[in-house]
């Protein structure tokens, strides 16, 4: 039995060698394009930025050690560019010359290349993309020889590491998205920590805006925004997605939809003998039911390994689970996660939800080195289900969003959050986890225990409610929203009549800085007959949500 694998790095690569552990007497084929079959796209930015120094460390494995290990026969520099299902023949580009070569079974993860937008001058020579090995080691080749000026266009994950790393290089970087912040699957009150964050590192981050046109000159390339700048660059990355690179296989009549191959959920093709993992491959979100590929490293190794087992045992094959899009990113000293659905794609899905925020200690508040967390959590309206989590800080990040995301895939609700037994010593949580306070309170939210408001209401409420702020004086001195009223919480209970009167029958909106504070008043507003909801987040979540808008409405006490 001949298997061919299109494609190395993860899915490829872990398709063939999980075959080779299950059928010692197959003859396995690796077909790479490039010169490197099994490297760690991941760790690219960090190669750039001098934290991995050598270029070699990238390289997880070789066609040598494969072969010695596995028996694999690993073939780099030979490009596929004819399919033939019914003759289940392949046409291979390679260094001797263009050869047919048969199989018995294929595996395709031909992964997905960097999106070129249609902009005039990005054909220049002082254009990079980051997807391979060579890719990083030019980047820093540049910035090495005296590039002095980066433009990294795109802020989604690739992008942000990329400038970042470019900045520990001492270069000057300019970060160009077009979505309203930097990295767009993230909320805005999640994102706004990022931005200020790369903003302290030195990047110039330039949000709503694109790039126009790229105009090469002698000495630098001048980027000219949609917004009317320009910005100088000795060096342009382009990071604004990448796209399934499937075009030889959809020819070929395999199924696909808008270039992604579609796949049952065995990895099984539309072609007989024919699988597909990784990048290239649609994926079905559990949480809302889009249909969409999922670029993470993770699900294609995982892919490729259940992939081989539906070929070689397909009567114990479990099935591929439907990736929730769990990602993590480093920015500076803070790090942004998240699992599952965000807003944008619950609303599209019309599921309707709440949003909880937080801000808690990621460690015991007395322990020496404690970090805020902010973290928020949608779920699911009615019964409560878990739909997706974000989080950005310093320390324990990837802790919750771990948690978080294995509640997801177990279809968790609210109520089950409370009920984890994690961890805990004050050098790394607290008696009452983040994901438990999160739990809890959006527990208290489904059975009416508390009511929320949110950033978006913010106008509206202004407008037809009593903002009553329950901070200390200080607080409230330091900023607050024109027109609220100050009554530090401690103070609610003699001071209800006086809010009564202010309230003039309208409702009652209470914030404080975190969320807590305004709970407990809440409580005691409700049970007195107010109409009453709390800001969740507080004033945290607010400023992060709307930013400059906030802080140009926002009156301090001097």
């Amino acid at each position: 039995m001949r298997i061919v694998v299109v494609g190395g790095v993860a899915g490829g690569m872990s398709a063939a060698a999980r075959a080779r552990r299950l059928d010692e007497h197959a003859e396995i084929v690796v077909l790479e394009r490039g010169e490197h079959v099994s490297f760690a796209n991941c760790g690219l930015p960090y190669h750039v930025g001098g934290e991995i120094e050598d270029a070699s460390a990238l390289l997880v494995q070789t066609p040598e050690s494969l072969r010695a290990a596995l028996n694999l026969d690993v073939r780099t520099r030979h490009e596929v560019t004819g399919l033939d299902t019914a003759a289940k023949t392949l046409t291979v580009r390679t260094p001797a010359g263009t050869l047919p070569l048969r199989y018995d079974a294929l595996v395709l993860a031909p992964g997905a290349r960097a999106v070129v937008p249609p902009v005039p001058g990005l054909d220049s020579d002082r254009v990079r993309t980051l997807r391979t090995v060579e890719d990083a080691v030019a980047l820093r080749r540049s910035a090495d020889l005296g590039a002095a000026k980066a433009v990294v266009i795109g802020a989604g994950f690739i992008g942000v590491e990329t400038a970042e790393a470019l900045a520990q290089r001492g270069l000057e970087v300019s970060l160009i998205e077009l979505a309203p912040h930097p990295l767009p699957p993230l909320e805005a009150e999640i994102a706004q920590p990022v931005a200020a964050e790369l903003r302290r590192l030195g990047v110039d981050l330039r949000t709503g805006t694109a790039a126009a046109e790229a105009r090469p000159g002698p000495d630098h390339d001048l980027v000219v925004l949609t917004d009317g700048t320009a910005i100088e660059a000795d060096l342009i990355v382009l990071s604004v997605g990448v796209r399934p690179d499937t075009e030889i296989f959809e020819r070929a009549g395999i199924a696909c939809e808008r270039g992604a191959i579609v796949t049952d959920e065995h990895g099984r093709t539309s072609a007989p003998g024919v699988w597909a993992v990784g990048d290239a491959v649609l994926s079905v979100d559990p949480v809302t039911g889009a249909q969409r590929p999922v670029a993470l490293a993770g699900p294609a190794n995982r892919a490729g390994r259940l992939v081989a087992d539906d070929m070689l045992n397909p009567e114990s094959a479990r099935p591929i689970p439907q990736p929730v899009g769990t990602a993590i990113v480093r920015a500076g000293n803070l790090t942004a996660a998240l699992t599952g659905a965000n807003r944008a794609s619950l609303r599209a899905a019309g599921i309707p939800f709440h949003t909880v925020h937080l801000h808690p200690k990621h460690h015991a508040a007395y322990f020496p080195g404690a970090e805020t967390l902010h973290l928020l959590v949608h779920f699911r309206d009615g019964d409560g289900l878990l739909l997706g989590a974000q989080a950005v800080g310093g320390e324990g990040v990837d802790k919750r969003i771990d948690v978080l995301a294995t509640a997801l895939r177990a279809r968790m609700g609210a109520a089950d959050l409370i009920d984890l037994d994690l961890a805990y010593a004050p050098p790394y949580g607290q008696a009452k986890d983040p994901v438990n306070l999160a739990g809890l309170i959006a527990s208290n939210v489904l059975d009416g225990t508390l009511r929320l408001w949110h950033a978006d209401d913010l106008d509206r409420v202004c407008d037809e409610a009593l903002v009553l702020d329950v901070r200390t004086r200080a607080e409230y001195g330091a900023g607050h929203l024109p027109g609220a009223l100050l009554v530090p919480h401690l103070e609610l209970r003699e001071r209800l009549d006086e809010v009564r009167a202010a309230a003039a029958g309208r409702p009652v909106r209470v914030l404080c800085e975190s969320g807590v504070r305004s709970n407990i008043a809440h409580r005691v507003l409700a049970q007195e007959g107010f109409d009453s909801a709390s800001l969740s987040g507080g004033m945290l979540t607010l400023r992060a949500a709307l930013g400059d808008d906030l802080l140009a409405r926002e009156r301090v006490l001097t």
